[in-house]
């Protein structure tokens, strides 16, 4: 195996380890905001979606290149958007007046 190999390996099963430490920290009330927060990271995904795009040659690589962007898209703005509707869960509604009961 190449060097290259041995340090992306390294890279990823770092990240797989600091993720584990930072996840199992997190109260589990705020698990879920956490979670849909952390697909946004999927951003990276579109990014390498991209360069691998710009090193395809053959219409199954666009092919892939395309479906990886796309699902990673997806994932990104459902990330935001239940991070949206979890935090507004939590939003005080306004206390109503007096006035407001006549």
């Amino acid at each position: 195996m190449s060097e290259e190999l041995y340090a992306n390996l390294a890279i990823f099963v770092l990240s797989l380890l600091v993720g584990f430490e930072v996840m199992s920290k997190i109260p589990s009330t705020l698990q879920t905001p956490m979670m849909s927060g952390a697909n946004a990271i999927h951003g990276v995904v579109v990014v390498g979606a991209f360069a691998i795009a710009a090193e395809a040659n053959n219409w199954l690589l666009y092919v892939l290149t395309f479906f990886a962007a796309l699902f990673a898209a997806i994932n990104v703005a459902g990330g935001y958007t239940v991070t949206d509707r979890m935090l507004g869960m939590f939003d005080r509604k306004p206390a109503k007046k007096e006035e407001d009961k006549k």
